[in-house]
């Protein structure tokens, strides 16, 4: 009996009682894939490029015989790997068989070939049609919507993000781009932060993201520049913020360094530099001399008051209408303090 196979909009529909099998090549999956999919690659690197001229270059039949071997080595690893991801499965939902779903390049020889020995055994085993190709023609497909967002803005040292978590402990729907991205935007937001994903790898998790609150009010989202670190937000969805009200959180300037400083200042003094001199041509020769020479000599919070300024007279600037995408209304919230708690319950009490 042949494995059953199930289309893009269905596979979307099924939930989370799912086990995304990704058995693309470990380069093709670390470039990018499916959130929450596992990497069960049929072959290598280097077994992929083997086969893959094999085909281009003689033949189909010729490109099958040399991925047998390869194939065969495998799959007995390849067994016991879906049986533990079932088994963690189903701790999480007793009583549930979660449903397998293949998937490689195209929904072609190699997802077909793992769907079909993971049926044989046993396993309650879909393939996805049209594979991750597909996946992404949905995920770009996600960025044409408009969606209903309510803007949190503010200068460097709010605690924005903060804010946006506390909202979340509160059932308030967000997206956190800079989470998304792990990266917090400014040239020292790779600090203490995982590596950042690929470009595409951002895309497929904020697709997912977007999707979940697609038909939800007034989901709030960080202003942010358009790039994240080396992640760039969608144009689509960079004009959708952009052309929704941003409520602009109002804070005093040395409460912003007093929290930046409890953030940032017990990094060492090389990572401080080397953040400091990415924006050495922006921030100008003289103050990135002087912030640098604050840091050598051990007084971070004067060279964070230096980068202060010149953030907020960044965000000052890109807030004005002559840029390329300006924002359509920013409605200023007067705070004390750099206060997640309260503030976000000024941020919830908006209409």
């Amino acid at each position: 009996m042949a494995v059953q196979q199930i289309n893009l909009e269905d596979f979307i529909a099924l939930g989370n009682n799912v086990i995304i099998v990704d058995v693309r090549s470990p380069g093709e999956y670390e470039h990018a894939h499916i959130p929450s999919a596992f990497s069960l690659p049929l072959f290598t690197n280097e077994e992929r490029a083997i086969v893959g001229t094999s085909y281009k270059q003689k033949s189909r039949e010729a490109a099958i015989k040399i991925a047998l071997p390869f194939f065969g080595s495998k799959l007995l690893d390849m067994i016991e790997n879906v049986e533990k991801w079932i088994a963690i499965e189903k701790k999480k939902n007793p009583g549930q068989q979660p449903t397998v779903v293949v998937h490689c390049w195209r929904g072609g020889m190699r997802s077909a070939a793992v769907a079909w020995i993971l049926d044989l055994y046993g396993f309650k085993v879909l393939q996805l049609i049209g594979g991750y190709k597909a996946y992404r023609n949905w995920v770009l497909s996600q960025f044409q919507k408009n969606y209903s967002l309510k803007i949190l803005g503010g200068f460097t040292g709010s605690g924005k993000t903060e804010i946006l978590h506390e909202l979340i402990k509160r059932n308030y729907p967000v997206i956190d781009l800079e989470g998304l991205a792990n990266h917090k935007g400014s040239a020292f937001g790779a600090l203490g932060q995982a590596a950042q994903p690929s470009q595409e790898m951002f895309e497929n998790k904020l697709a997912v993201a977007l999707y979940s609150m697609a038909a939800i009010e007034n989901v709030w989202v960080e202003d942010e520049s358009q790039r994240i670190g080396t992640v760039m937000i969608p144009n689509t969805i960079f004009t959708n913020m952009r052309n929704s009200i941003c409520y602009f959180i109002s804070i005093p300037f040395e409460e912003r360094l007093n929290f930046i400083m409890s953030g940032y200042g017990n990094f060492d003094a090389e990572s401080l530099k080397s953040a400091t001199l990415r924006i050495q041509k922006r921030l100008g020769g003289l103050e990135t001399k002087t912030a640098i020479q604050h840091i050598e000599e051990g007084n971070v919070k004067a060279a964070f008051g230096i980068l202060l300024k010149y953030y907020d007279r960044w965000y000052e600037k890109n807030a004005q209408a002559n840029v390329a995408t300006p924002k359509i209304k920013v409605v200023p919230v007067q705070a004390e303090k750099v206060d997640p708690i309260a503030n976000a319950t000024k941020m919830g009490d908006l209409n």
